[in-house]
């Protein structure tokens, strides 16, 4: 499904049953997998690639240079970086920066991700945190700049577990496992 206000340029590719809604714009370079849903005004720059199943909510700009896998949640104004350090009378388009968001993670309203980052598996952004480093899988950051303040289920539920050290808990909604060892989260089914 695609609105009659929005643009797909064109050479663009939009896997089936993605809906693409009111005054969106994608380029023509742009790659989108399959179910992904484009909130009204969002924005898809020629070199980004969305994978399957994800939800940019409205008034996104995703730049050239993101790469979004399977499963990304967008919150609603959240903001993509692309030149670390822009100027307005500096051209630096051959300066862009990946930004590459994992599987299933969730960025919160109104966050921004600086470019040249990787934000892990099922990580999860508080709303209004500013991301300038790379996140760990399972990490639940806020603030400014974003903090990692405990970890996150897959299925978005905060996990009883220390930020450090050794740990195990269950998923209340999923029953599965969550094991932290080495300041990296297992899960085991």
């Amino acid at each position: 499904m695609i609105h009659d206000s929005a643009i797909v340029d064109e050479g663009a590719q939009i896997g089936d049953g993605s809906r693409v809604w009111h005054f969106v714009h994608v380029c023509g370079g742009a790659r989108i997998g399959k179910g992904v849903s484009l909130g009204q005004n969002v924005f898809v720059g020629n070199r980004v690639l969305i994978g399957d199943h994800c939800k940019v909510q409205n008034n996104v700009s995703v730049y050239d240079n993101v790469t979004l896998e399977e499963g990304v949640f967008c919150g609603p104004s959240m903001v993509f970086t692309n030149v670390y350090n822009p100027r307005s009378l500096v051209e630096r388009k051959d300066e862009y920066r990946d930004t590459l968001v994992k599987k299933g993670a969730s960025l919160g309203a109104n966050c921004t991700i600086v470019c040249g980052i990787t934000i892990g598996e099922y990580a999860f952004v508080g709303a209004g945190a500013v991301v300038n480093r790379s996140v760990p899988a399972y990490a639940l950051m806020v603030g400014v700049p974003a903090k990692q303040i405990g970890w996150m289920s897959e299925h978005g539920e905060q996990l009883a577990l220390p930020l450090t050290g050794r740990g195990e808990t269950v998923c209340q909604q999923t029953g599965a496992t969550y094991v932290l060892q080495d300041g990296v989260i297992l899960k085991r089914e």
